[in-house]
């Protein structure tokens, strides 16, 4: 077997591990939000969201070193150098010492007095909101020294843990749902608490796992200038990536706050977490794709680094559109099976979202490019600038009297901006052939997307609401989409590959 065969075959694996982790997480998380929303009401689970947010806007210096110890640890991998690959790790979690005490000055100053001067909280529920802020910074403390961690194994590909350790974590998430209605303690101030339980237990778990596994996760103090610089100047121009993704999330929540809210804030969570969800299929398919992407590029091979990135380009969005296309066609009727009384401007929410996140599965792989070339200083000038002008620009546009959805409208209409900026940007710093992903990328799956959305569209217009018609959306627009992504979608390639796996199915069971 080729090392292209064997690599396919191993993201194909770690895929499957990483859905079966996805899978159960979702389904808890479903469960749980449904339980906890009704336990905590909408005024407090909204509360929760936002003061967290509050927390995880100081992530960005965070995000920003988990997206450079994954490059880093996945770059010396593929150059088999493991004694530069232990120093890399030993110096990133030295960083990472540093980082922490940073964010914890931040949170407990500038984050604090946000709290208590700027925030729209109940006068009644200040208390339980300083308790959420408290424990949400223990959790973030507490994930954030595992950064390094799972970069590791991320690196490695041993998605397998993920899935193992995922069973853990939902069984918690299901104990936490039951304590919180057992127990008559105040319930904002009893989920901050479990909930920071749950993150320690996960986190030693990981740290545990990756101190046995992996030699170089055996911490050890080591300090080397050149490293330094090199690791700090990478993630310091991805700092405007992580400013901007933390502000088009948690920065737009505490904006519509301000003009509207705990009870949008509450819609805003529930539409989040519909998206969370969902893009996990997403996620854990590139989590599985980036290690090799990286590792090709690496290896200097180019071509098979470029067609890896139109296919996962393509196979992101595919994955996304099929799961979606009955939830933004049957919307209503999902939330109200799901949460029985939704806040209001949720429907509305989700949908938008979740074209928001079709247009950004485009994007993964492109960026995964930019983190294996390490040439980021231009590329996040230019799109972390792009990305960080939807808060300021949400803010003005609710000022001037819009309604709470304009902010959602922005983010697509940035979306499709910064998609093109980076590859103008990626033709200029690896030639990337822009005119070829748009013609083998973009143009079919538009297309693929607008006749697939046709029929189940007329058949949701036609018939009554309900599970039957559920049902039956989804079916058709799982059999128009196949059909679709066959005649428009694929290569001849992968066309071949696919009529000689139903040819087999056929031979060992048909026949």
């Amino acid at each position: 077997m080729t090392d292209t065969a064997q690599n396919d075959k191993r993201i194909a694996k770690n895929t499957l591990l990483l859905y079966f982790r996805m899978l159960l997480i979702m389904a808890v998380n479903l469960y749980t939000v449904r339980v906890v929303l009704k336990t905590l009401g909408a005024v407090d689970y909204g509360l929760y969201n936002v003061v967290g947010g509050i927390v995880m806007m100081f992530g960005f210096l965070s995000g920003t070193m988990a997206s450079a110890s994954q490059r880093f640890f996945a770059f010396e991998l593929g150059r088999k150098n493991y004694v530069r690959l232990k120093q890399t790790f030993s110096m990133t979690m030295t960083i990472y010492l540093m980082i922490g005490a940073i964010i914890l000055l931040l949170a407990e100053t500038i984050g604090l007095y946000f709290l208590n001067t700027q925030m729209t909280i109940p006068p009644e529920r200040m208390e339980a909101a300083k308790w959420v802020y408290q424990f949400s910074i223990l959790s973030f403390m507490m994930t954030m020294f595992t950064v390094p961690y799972n970069a590791s194994i991320i690196a490695h590909e041993r998605m397998n843990v993920y899935a193992y350790v995922s069973i853990i974590e939902a069984v918690l998430k299901l104990l936490i749902v039951y304590l919180l209605v057992a127990f008559l303690f105040d319930k904002l101030k009893l989920y901050a608490i479990l909930t920071f339980s749950v993150t320690t237990l996960v986190t030693f778990i990981y740290r545990t796992y990756c101190n046995r596994k992996f030699e170089e996760c055996r911490f050890s103090f080591y300090w080397e200038k050149t490293l330094f610089r090199e690791i700090v100047s990478y993630s310091g121009w991805n700092l405007f990536g992580a400013l901007a993704s933390v502000f088009n999330n948690q920065g737009v929540g505490i904006v519509l706050n301000l003009f509207f809210g705990p009870l949008v804030n509450a819609a805003q969570a529930i539409a989040y977490q519909v998206n969370n969800a969902i893009n996990q299929f997403v996620q854990n398919f590139m989590t599985a794709v980036r290690p090799q992407i990286i590792k090709y590029y690496a290896a200097n091979e180019k071509k098979q680094m470029l067609k890896l990135v139109f296919q996962s380009s393509k196979f992101s969005f595919l994955l996304l559109f099929i799961l979606t296309m009955p939830i933004l066609l049957e919307t209503n009727f999902i939330l109200e099976v799901w949460l029985k009384n939704s806040p209001q401007y949720v429907v509305l929410f989700t949908r938008l979202i979740i074209v928001s996140a079709l247009i950004d599965s485009l994007s993964y792989p492109l960026m995964t490019v930019v983190q294996a070339t390490g040439k980021v200083k231009k590329y996040q000038s230019s799109v972390g600038g792009m990305m960080l002008l939807n808060l300021p620009l949400s803010y003005l546009f609710l000022k001037l009297g819009y309604p709470a959805q304009t902010v959602f409208y922005l983010a697509i209409l940035n979306s499709i901006t910064c998609l093109f900026l980076r590859l103008i940007l990626l033709r200029k710093m690896i030639d990337f052939p822009i005119m070829n992903y748009i013609q083998q990328t973009i143009i079919p799956l538009l297309l693929i997307a607008v006749f697939s959305y046709a029929i189940p569209y007329l058949l949701v217009t036609e018939m009554n609401k309900g599970f039957i018609r559920f049902f039956v959306v989804g079916l058709v627009g799982l059999i128009s989409t196949g059909l679709f992504i066959y005649i428009m979608g694929l290569s001849k390639d992968e066309k071949q590959y696919i009529n000689s796996f139903i040819k087999k199915i056929k031979h060992k069971y048909l026949l």
